[in-house]
């Protein structure tokens, strides 16, 4: 079965647009103004040191963080983060931007979420069921599909706690998948992971990539990002401070800073 979305890759227009978006916690100013595009399709890799931003920027993107400023657009939702809370409405209308373009995504996590009083299958079920409100046979009939895809049917009815870290992350994956999302957020989804198991979560990562899905993943795997990014973002300190080609980022930095990370990344001490 093929996990395609209905979307063409190459020469697509920007699937998602943001411009100016910041955010602070306090006076830590985590984001500063930064702009992103990413095209319907297209593999998009967020590398960074911890502590740069790469994880708030992710969460802006869907919602999951309320920006300071800025505008964020997927397909055809736009916010705009400085007057979506103003005037009629208030608290209330930004929540319904940022469920609007929650819609429009979905994330899958460091640390995978699964609910752990739930099966696999009701973790998989559960958005299309309660958020998206289609019926349980069809989110079910669908789910299995998926499951059966990542090689994960026997464990339909089984626990998080009887997995393993790396089926769990492929459960997060097929989850996040069952939504149909315009566009999937990972964030750094192989971090967690026992060294053995890194690869069948990037191999499906790989996969999807290679289907049309539109992605930004926020990762340290450098060669995850050479060989199935179209571009790749280093940020630092709140800032998107060099962009492009893999080549030309990791291969031929023009910037320090990125020179430096990709050097203590490539080489450890």
């Amino acid at each position: 079965m093929s996990l395609s979305p209905d979307s063409s890759v190459g020469g697509a227009p920007a699937l998602l647009s943001v411009r100016g978006v910041t955010k602070s916690f306090g006076d830590n100013e985590v984001l500063k103004s930064v702009d992103l595009d990413v095209s319907r399709g297209e593999v998009v890799a967020v590398i960074g040191a911890s502590g740069s931003g790469k994880t708030t920027l992710l969460r802006c993107l869907n919602g999951l963080e309320t920006p300071d400023a800025g505008v964020v657009s997927v397909g055809a939702v736009s916010v705009d983060f400085a007057s979506a809370g103003q005037g009629r409405g208030g608290v209330k209308a930004l929540e319904r931007a940022k469920g609007s373009l929650r819609d429009q995504s979905a994330m899958v996590f460091q640390h995978y979420n699964l609910f752990p009083h739930r099966t696999v299958i009701e973790n998989v079920i559960e958005g299309p069921v309660v958020v998206q409100g289609r019926s349980r046979d069809e989110a079910r009939a669908d789910a299995l599909v998926l499951l059966d895809r990542v090689g994960l049917a026997e464990k339909a009815d089984a626990y998080p706690h009887q997995l393993s870290g790396g089926q769990q992350q492929r459960v997060g994956i097929v989850r996040a998948l069952a939504l149909k999302p315009e566009l999937l957020l990972f964030d750094e989804p192989t971090s967690a992971l026992d060294p053995e198991l890194v690869g069948d979560v990037l191999l499906l990562m790989r996969d999807l990539a290679a289907e049309g899905w539109t992605m930004v993943v926020v990762t340290h795997e450098l060669q995850f990002a050479r060989e199935v990014a179209a571009k790749v973002a280093f940020v630092d300190a709140g800032r998107v401070l060099e962009m492009g080609p893999p080549s030309q980022v990791l291969g031929a930095p023009r910037e320090e800073r990125t020179r430096q990370f990709v050097r203590r990344l490539t080489h450890p001490l």
